[in-house]
This record gives structure tokens, C-alpha cells and sequence, in this order.
């Protein structure tokens, strides 16, 4: 179960206090995999990092009995003079992992992030995409009930993606997940119900679809080029 209670963020902008949520109260329903979908800038991503504590609200709580996941994808916390291993390592015990579990969560890392040699390297030299397979590799190599997904399938190349697809599909027998994309079709696939954070604030929808459809009727068309407005005109 996780529950959303009198959920309050906001954040300090040079055009004054923006406030994403204010009193939100949800309950996610149990043994469903969740398509989060909003405009850039509606609080799908801090919702994700709040959910997974690594962001914190102004008031409320997330009230959960379930292992949830930190974000997947989430590269910004690792810590650069120290190698990929090395940062694979400390996430490790700060979850209680140790001596042959840690073992198996270091050789699954290396194994799925695809990075080399560069496992052994400072992550500060690493290439963004790179980074990114890490905090993948980390996150699906760790057991949790909830998988927090934001954007990673859409890293890497055609070989990668697959197999994030791949990785997802298994872990979803056991697991279910929370994701947030752009691709309606990653959300179809792998999603039953949606979440749509728009103007009037949160709305839980039964199925992904219907979240899909409300989102897209509220996407403003993209503007015509120069050259397409000539044409038009």
C-alpha cells in the first residue's frame, strides 16, 4: 500500500513560490503497475523522488509498508571521485546489503550496465548515458516491491532499451511499477491504471488509457515553423 497523506510541495523560483501539490490525498491501489503522465513542469519527477525519499514534501507524508525503489535513472546522486562499484558498494549498505548479497548486486550492476572497464573508474568520468545505465543497473539489481521508473528506457541505444524492457517484464511478476514517460506506448505496455497531474491538480484513472487520453486533449498542439506557416498561408 502506498498513501499520499495532506501532500504539500512547493518550490522557490525567481517568479515567486510554485506550489506542485497542495493537500493531496491518494491511495495507490495494490498489484497495479502505475503510468504517471503531466506536462513538463507538472511535479511527475518530484513525485517520484518524494515517493522515493530522496525529496522531502513541505507537509504530508508518503505512508507506505512496502520497499519502494529510489528513482530509477536518478544518476545526480552518485558521488564522482568514487568509481561505479565503489558507489554501488555504499548504496549497498545503506540498504543492509552485505558480504555475498552485495556480492551478487555488484555482478549484476556490472553485467547489466554494459560500461567495461569503466566500472572500476570515477563515475565523474563518465558520459551521461553512462550514468544512467549505472543508476538502471543499481536500481533493477536491488530487490524492492515498487520500481520507481523516470525516462530511463528512453537512454542508451536500440540494444539497451531492449533489454530495460526485457528486465521490466520479469521484474513485473513480482513487483509492480510506478512510471513515468512520454512514450505512450511504454505506458500501454507495461502500465494498468494512470495518473494525470494537470491543471486541476491529481486525478487517478482506471485504466492508463483514460489518463492518456486526458493528457493528450490537454497537450497544445506544437507551433508551425516559418517555413509550414508559409505553406499554410
Amino acid at each position: 500500500m502506498i498513501e499520499l497523506r495532506n501532500l504539500t510541495k512547493s518550490y522557490r523560483t525567481p517568479h515567486g513560490r510554485k506550489t506542485l501539490f497542495r493537500g493531496v490525498n491518494a491511495v495507490f491501489p495494490e498489484g497495479k503497475n502505475i503510468g504517471i503522465l503531466g506536462r513538463n513542469g507538472a511535479g511527475k519527477s518530484t513525485l517520484l523522488r518524494i515517493m522515493g525519499g530522496i525529496d522531502y514534501p513541505d507537509h504530508g507524508r508518503v505512508i507506505t509498508d512496502q520497499r519502494i525503489s529510489w528513482p530509477m535513472g536518478l544518476s545526480g546522486g552518485f558521488q564522482g571521485s568514487m568509481t561505479g562499484r565503489e558507489n554501488a558498494a555504499f548504496i549497498c549498505g545503506l540498504h543492509g546489503i552485505w558480504g555475498s548479497g552485495r556480492r551478487r548486486v555488484l555482478d549484476r550492476v556490472q553485467e547489466f550496465a554494459e560500461i567495461g572497464n569503466y566500472f572500476d573508474a570515477p563515475v565523474k568520468s563518465y558520459s551521461s548515458g553512462m550514468r544512467s545505465r549505472l543508476a538502471f543497473g543499481l536500481s533493477i539489481a536491488v530487490d524492492f516491491d515498487w520500481y520507481l521508473v523516470d525516462e530511463v528506457m528512453s537512454v542508451g541505444d536500440a540494444h539497451f532499451k531492449h533489454k530495460c524492457r526485457e528486465v521490466i517484464a520479469e521484474k513485473r511478476k513480482t513487483a509492480n511499477f510506478i512510471i513515468v514517460a512520454h512514450s505512450m506506448s511504454t505506458l500501454r505496455e507495461n502500465c494498468d491504471v494512470g495518473i494525470y497531474l494537470g491543471p486541476e491538480g491529481m486525478q487517478l484513472h482506471d485504466t492508463v488509457q483514460a489518463a492518456i487520453d486526458i493528457y493528450q486533449n490537454n497537450v497544445p498542439a506544437p507551433k508551425a515553423s516559418a517555413r509550414a506557416q508559409a505553406v499554410i498561408q
